[in-house]
């Protein structure tokens, strides 16, 4: 789903996703182009960073010196403006010294310069291995929980519900392509760089489902009721983001989230310039899991008529009804559902199959099994199509044959 700041050349590239300039770390000479960057940007993504300012021509530059003790390394000369003489070649400068910088977040201010970015931080409060750096699980650990973090705040963009399941799931992965993620250097932490173009609609929605989150929390730990996390469904939360959470939290001290908006783009209406961080502990995880448990309980099945290509096809014997697997083309947000037939429809969904004809039921998309099962099939027909629909159809037939070969054997998903 995203493309990781420190992976390694040649890497898997997910399809849509697109290769940052610094997606291996900053090559020394090289950095954005000046003409396309703002010096008040750049000072605001270094202010963020800890960089600290020392002086400088009051009106004219600024200094700025990297997080931690001054120890005369690295120090960068930052024009207020480019409206002065020598105003855009100290911002070249400048960004020439960047990406020559030792500093971890030198890499972060880049991308952030190259791509406007919303950043959301995670870090996690674990015990110190021996070197001083968190261990592989744990790293692992917080990798996988940003990332379904992510994910439940794109679903909600998409739809409020307390459980999606496997619904929107498709685009909502796809919103996130562009998102970028670079780790902490002491595995502790983790950034995600999501492109205000295309993620800024998942940013302000994650800000607003966590804080709900918090506030639920706080309801059931203060009054042992639940009622609090209905309404927070309303704000973005669902069980997805729940359990995401939990695998935050879990086997740490504490853990937290933060957002931080992209100067070049300001800030969202509604939202605070500066949000505070939204913190974990342990002690929330029995309020967050009954939360879970709820949603997937409570969420109600949701009548569709879905129309789909039949892939799949099995039954114990000859005769009888049996069980069908669809390509969903059109009526539900899912990719595949399953659905029991009585022997007649099932007989009318192996007749589709063969030559190459899409299927139209009706139904309930029921959320056990998430969203993926339809109960109650009625109204089993097949829908005509023109002939180049159904050349592309009986292609994709052609290409799949194993499916079909399962038709009396084989397990459902």
């Amino acid at each position: 789903m995203h493309r990781s700041t420190d992976d390694p050349t040649g890497g898997t590239v997910p399809a849509g996703s697109r290769a940052h300039p610094y997606a291996d770390g900053p090559e020394p000479g090289r950095g954005p182009d000046p003409a396309h960057v703002d010096p008040a940007v750049l000072g605001a993504l270094l202010r963020r960073h800890g960089w600290h300012r020392r002086g400088g021509a009051h009106g004219r530059y600024s200094r700025w010196v990297p997080p931690g003790p001054v120890t005369g390394g690295t120090s960068l000369l930052v024009p207020d403006s480019t409206a002065f003489p020598d105003g855009e070649e100290l911002l070249a400068e400048a960004l020439t010294a960047l990406t020559r910088s030792a500093d971890p977040s030198a890499r972060d201010i880049l991308v952030a310069l190259t791509v406007p970015s919303d950043e959301i931080r995670w870090w996690r409060d674990v015990p110190e291995g021996a070197s001083g750096a968190a261990d592989w699980a744990g790293a692992d650990q917080l990798r996988t929980a940003a990332r379904q973090i992510l994910l439940a705040g794109s679903l909600a963009v998409r739809g409020r519900a307390g459980y999606h399941g496997a619904r929107h799931r498709r685009k909502a992965r796809g919103a996130l392509d562009g998102t970028l993620v670079g780790p902490a250097s002491d595995g502790r932490g983790i950034t995600a760089f999501v492109p205000v173009a295309e993620g800024r609609a998942v940013a302000v929605q994650l800000y607003a489902a966590l804080h709900a989150t918090r506030e639920a929390v706080d309801y059931q730990r203060a009054t042992g009721g639940t009622e609090a996390f209905d309404a927070a469904v309303a704000a973005g939360v669902s069980r997805e983001l729940t359990e995401a959470v939990v695998a935050l939290v879990r086997g740490a001290e504490g853990a937290g989230i933060t957002l931080a908006w992209a100067p070049a783009a300001g800030t969202p209406e509604g939202c605070p310039a500066a949000p505070e961080p939204v913190e974990f502990s342990p002690g929330d995880l029995p309020a967050l899991r009954l939360a879970g448990a709820r949603y997937l309980r409570d969420e109600p099945a949701v009548p569709v008529r879905i129309t789909g290509a039949v892939v799949r096809l099995r039954r114990s014997g000859p005769r009888g009804p049996g069980v069908v697997r669809l390509r969903v083309l059109a009526g539900a947000e899912v990719a595949h559902v399953r659905i029991e037939l009585d022997e007649e429809a099932y007989r009318i969904a192996g007749h589709a199959h063969l030559v190459g004809l899409p299927l139209r039921v009706e139904g309930r998309l029921e959320n056990r099994g998430g969203f993926r099962r339809l109960g109650g099939a009625s109204q089993v027909t097949p829908v005509q199509v023109d002939e180049a629909e159904r050349d592309r159809l009986m292609k994709a037939l052609h290409e799949n044959v194993d499916f079909f070969e399962e038709a009396c054997a084989g397990d459902e998903e």
